[in-house]
């Protein structure tokens, strides 16, 4: 792991403070990181359940983390593809977790895979394969 937690936080709250409205940061790993998302009114659809984009945004912040954690504060490394299942609904008003890895990181891309859960069911309520692109070394 190139770089700390504290580190991975005060870049996140410096370079990309909007992205602390997709989910907090609560632990990181050698290529991966997990994230919890306080779900309330604002991440919900009509039908009371949790809005795809949140669980979009909280997949891809999470990802981006793990990545970041790998490869350094690379600040251009951005989601070049995203995909995601939604597989059952999540439990409205309750935090959702994303535990986000890497799959493979090579010189101009990676790819990892996020689960997404929610607090009081057992199995995920989504699943996301992000792609990212990373700049070349200049």
């Amino acid at each position: 792991m190139i770089v700390t937690f504290e580190e991975l936080q005060a870049f996140l709250a410096e370079q990309f403070p909007q992205g602390a409205r997709y989910g907090t940061l609560e632990k990181l790993g050698d290529g991966w990181a997990e994230m919890k998302l306080e779900v309330d009114d604002e991440h919900l659809r009509p039908g009371g359940t949790v809005a795809g984009p949140a669980m979009m945004g909280l997949a891809d912040v999470a990802l981006y983390a793990a990545l970041l954690g790998k490869i350094g504060l690379v600040p251009l490394a951005v989601t070049s593809n995203l995909n995601i299942n939604f597989l059952r609904k999540p439990v409205a008003h309750s935090p959702i977790r994303a535990h986000a890895r890497m799959l493979r990181i090579g010189r101009a891309s990676g790819v990892g895979e996020v689960y997404i859960h929610s607090d009081g069911l057992e199995d995920p309520v989504a699943h996301a394969t992000i792609t990212y692109a990373i700049p070349a070394k200049r």
